[in-house]
């Protein structure tokens, strides 16, 4: 996984989806299931993050333009 300051968040929900598909078709080595799940929570965590953002910014835009 790339420096998580270098990653988008379309790059992580992708990382996300190929860590699910393989979980879901169980492909996953069971050595990789640890780090997969390790790795899963803290895209997660990121794009929740980044989504928190966005959301902030947008309403302070929208707080803004009312006034």
């Amino acid at each position: 996984m790339p420096n998580k300051t270098d990653l988008t968040y379309e790059q992580a929900v992708k990382r996300l989806e190929a860590i699910v598909g393989d979980l879901e078709k169980g492909t996953s080595e069971l050595g990789q299931l640890s780090s997969q799940i390790k790795e899963a929570q803290e895209l997660l965590a990121f794009c929740q993050s980044k989504l928190l953002k966005v959301e902030n910014d947008v309403k302070k835009l929208l707080d803004d333009g009312k006034e």
